[in-house]
């Protein structure tokens, strides 16, 4: 870490030459120098070294009704270096900061994967390693964002990208334009680093944003043309989506303006990734101004389409005890549990007893969902919120 007299400096260590920093990298790399400044005062003065990190736990973390998304409350855990149960951490955490602090001087990035073998090494004159496993590695990245308010992605560090894109849409990423409505079967992958530094929205004329949850149900969207047809970006997160994609998704609802519709699974894990898309998750609540979509609408698939689509039992998943408890927390959730639409849908969930992927639409036709279900969903508003 560096001393207190130096100053954020943006020196290239490979060619030696000045690497000229964004404001939001400046801003980032001075936050982290004032960590290390603290950390070198209260050795200065003899003072035990100590790191105060909010709390990552539901019971730090309360719903703010009028923003419409959940926040990380004022509660903080003291990692102290004198303490002998929270040496290491503390010792981690600081680790964590400077190989950081090197990215951002370098203006290079690494997966989460490549800074754990970057820190990892044996501590002189110990048998013992910074980090035994990446396991380790991993919440002491979040620890140290949570305590600088910082992303992950603004601390140079991305994990594997995951979700995909596809629409009338033209972007510039990284110094490359690409026109998104010519990227064939497999559209353009979301990165993992999506700000607007390395992200420039540079021409839109989609009307609407049509999220669904796995790639799967994505290739017949796209196959179909549903995109094209009805002039919206189509999206999908690989499943419960990665935090490029969520970003990416905020930031075309925020500054664009487009609408979102998400078009997930029956079960609690569908309800659960749009709870995410539109609150916020309980282990990012300090970054869901920058992630949360409280206007985000559930378009499907609904517990009553079994009987209102027809569908056969052979589609039918029964319910295990896994998902009868976790669609009673996700009931439970403030943000569901005033909400009588979303009580009801859940309920009716549990008293069919089986829970229905999107897929299941197929059994119907193969291009039933893009051709009929979603197109009639949109025209007739029939979502829930």
């Amino acid at each position: 870490m560096a001393k207190k007299s130096r100053k954020p400096a943006a020196a290239g260590r490979s060619t030696g030459s000045a690497v000229k920093l964004s404001p939001r990298d400046e801003k980032t790399l001075g936050d982290l120098v004032g960590l290390a400044d603290r950390i070198v005062e209260d050795a200065s003065k003899n003072r035990d070294p100590y790191l105060d990190i909010p709390a990552r736990a539901l019971s730090n973390v309360r719903y703010n009704k009028s923003k419409g998304f959940i926040e990380m409350g004022s509660n903080k855990n003291r990692r102290q270096l004198f303490n002998l149960s929270q040496a290491k951490s503390y010792m981690q955490t600081v680790l964590v900061a400077k190989g950081c602090k090197e990215l951002l001087e370098q203006q290079k990035s690494l997966s989460i994967r490549g800074l754990y073998y970057m820190l990892k090494h044996k501590i002189d004159g110990t048998k013992e390693e910074t980090f035994d496993s990446q396991d380790e590695c991993d919440p002491v990245i979040e620890d140290l964002e949570v305590t600088l308010s910082s992303l992950r992605e603004e601390l140079r560090v991305y994990a594997s990208n995951r979700g995909g894109l596809v629409g009338p849409i033209t972007l510039i990423d990284d110094g490359d334009e690409i026109d998104c409505s010519r990227m064939g079967s497999g559209g353009y992958s979301i990165p993992s680093i999506v700000e607007p530094e390395t992200i420039v929205f540079k021409k839109n004329e989609a009307d609407f944003i049509l999220h669904v949850e796995k790639d799967t149900v994505w290739r017949r969207f796209n196959e179909d043309k549903f995109w094209r047809k009805h002039n919206c970006i189509l999206t999908h997160g690989g499943g419960q989506p990665s935090r490029g994609a969520r970003r990416m998704l905020h930031r075309l609802h925020n500054e664009l303006k487009l609408p979102i519709y998400c078009l997930l699974d029956n079960d609690p894990w569908g309800y659960y990734i749009y709870s995410v898309i539109k609150q916020g998750s309980i282990n990012l609540a300090y970054e869901s101004a920058r992630m949360a979509i409280p206007n985000a609408k559930f378009l499907g698939l609904r517990s009553s389409d079994y009987v209102n689509c027809e569908l056969n039992s052979s589609v039918q998943i029964t319910l295990n005890d896994q998902d009868r408890k976790r669609a009673n927390q996700i009931k439970s959730y403030p943000w569901f549990a005033s909400k009588k639409a979303w009580q009801k849908e859940i309920d009716l969930m549990l008293s069919n007893g089986f829970k229905l992927e999107v897929e299941s639409l197929i059994s119907k036709d193969i291009s039933y969902v893009t051709e009929t279900y979603t197109p009639e969903r949109l025209a007739a508003e029939d979502w829930l919120d």
